[in-house]
């Protein structure tokens, strides 16, 4: 459905006169403003049940209990239970019959200038679509851009509105009302990094799906969701984590792919001296991995999450072309160490200049993003189309002008050999297997890792006739 933008006041001013909606608005830390459109635009007595606001946290924790951090979404929930109970509890018998009750919450903190960080938050609803329906909710996150505090303030209080007005008039098309958050808003000002339906309202929601949305949409550069095919907040599971990563299609996950990763996660962990039960391992899907031409066929995506959620995958999509760009995002929230598998294909992706020229410094300044806090490529060898040899990393050939640079990164092991993967694996690539699934030729199941081949089966993934 084509989204036709509403104004922030119009919003507000609708949800006043609907004389079938009535809740309250919570807000703990800076975001004290969406409350402020409703009050401010007249008719709030006839939606706002309450409007309050606890900074101290003293008094937070007096009303809603303790908790570990302040921002967080433990905080958020009991804040929409406390909220929505007391709702219940002193509404439903006066206007239960006749209005569907909702609490917004939010609890968010300020750019810090003291410690350079950005401001964020979680903002929430839990709401029912008529009266006496059992509430659904959404949760959301938020990372604020504002160069000042009074931008950010103002900011929320557009978010929150549209929030609000979303859940109780878009909840039948959740695309629409993710994308009518952003209404007189723009990604300069906010990102979103993490969106969760639940409830009644949403039953037919993936949030696999809604997580790719953020980023092809462009609310995110990036989102994340576990192995239990829960959205998670990429902040929180990458935090003082390290990482190992790898981008592939998965289309599907052949047996090449998983032996790259596990090597690699071997490797890594031996190299970094790191506990191997703290080292969170993702699959990447980048929107260029999932677009064919300029769409993403969802059923395609949610195939390919089914099966990297099965073998037990946490799943990040991003649009980080670059690799320098991926770097730099996950340096933002560990300073544990970060390793890269990949192919030698891909290697010499990376040291290919043109993907570079939009920087000033060229592919210096991008190495230079890249390989910060010692990051690692881990490298699985391919063979030779030609020839049939096999190429490693000591073998591959860049521009004579790169040279240098190429053994400078060999040397000091920045970009490592990955060794243990079987040659016979070499010799599978995804494109063939997908091929072979979808024109009903036997062999495949011998490309692929057994729970695929039993996933593929199960639900006849990617074509298979069974």
């Amino acid at each position: 459905m084509e989204h036709c933008t509403i104004d922030t006041h119009q919003k507000a001013i609708s949800v006043n006169l609907d004389e079938g909606k009535y809740g309250t608005i919570a807000e703990i830390g800076a975001g004290q403003e969406t409350a402020r459109w409703f009050f401010k635009v007249g008719g709030a007595a006839g939606t706002i049940a309450k409007a309050m606001s606890a900074y101290d946290m003293k008094f937070s924790d007096s009303i809603y209990g303790g908790c570990r951090r302040y921002v967080s979404r433990e905080r958020l929930q009991s804040m929409l239970d406390h909220e929505y109970r007391l709702l219940l509890e002193r509404l439903q018998e006066v206007r239960g019959d006749r209005c569907a009750f909702f609490a917004f919450a939010n609890t968010v903190a300020a750019h810090s200038f003291s410690q350079k960080q950005p401001g964020h938050g979680w903002l929430g609803i839990r709401f029912q679509r008529s009266p006496g329906e059992d509430c659904s909710q959404i949760d959301l996150h938020v990372q604020l851009n504002g160069k000042e505090n009074i931008q950010d303030q103002e900011t929320l209080g557009v978010l929150g509105v549209n929030l609000i007005y979303g859940a109780l008039y878009h909840h039948a098309d959740p695309e629409t009302l993710l994308q009518s958050l952003l209404d007189q808003l723009s990604t300069d000002l906010l990102t979103i990094d993490l969106i969760d339906f639940s409830g009644p309202a949403f039953e037919r929601v993936d949030n696999r799906l809604m997580a790719l949305r953020l980023v092809q949409k462009g609310l995110s550069d990036a989102a994340m969701f576990g192995a239990d095919g829960k959205v998670v907040q990429p902040a929180e599971a990458l935090y003082k984590r390290a990482v190992l990563i790898e981008r592939s299609r998965f289309r599907p996950p052949t047996r090449l792919t998983m032996s790259l990763l596990d090597r690699a996660y071997e490797n890594f962990c031996k190299d970094s001296d790191v506990d191997p039960h703290q080292v969170l391992v993702l699959s990447e899907m980048t929107l260029l991995n999932l677009s064919e031409g300029d769409n993403i066929d969802v059923q395609d995506f949610l195939q390919r999450a089914e099966i990297l959620c099965a073998l037990g995958k946490h799943v990040l999509i991003s649009n980080y072309g670059e690799f320098y760009r991926l770097a730099q995002y996950l340096s933002r929230y560990t300073r544990e160490p970060i390793g890269i598998a990949l192919g030698v294909p891909n290697l010499a992706q990376v040291f290919s200049e043109k993907y570079y020229e939009h920087l000033q410094g060229g592919i210096l300044e991008a190495f230079g993003r890249l390989f910060k806090n010692e990051l690692r490529l881990y490298v699985c060898p391919m063979l030779d189309p030609d020839s049939g040899e096999l190429v490693r990393v000591q073998d591959l050939k860049v521009q004579p002008n790169l040279r240098y640079l190429y053994l400078h990164l060999l040397e000091n092991r920045f970009i490592r050999d990955l060794e243990g993967i079987d040659r016979e694996d070499l010799e599978i690539h995804s494109h063939e297997v997908l091929k072979k699934i979808r024109e009903g030729e036997s062999g495949w199941e011998s490309l692929v890792p057994e729970t695929v081949v039993r996933i593929i089966h199960a639900k006849r993934l990617f074509g298979c006739r069974g």
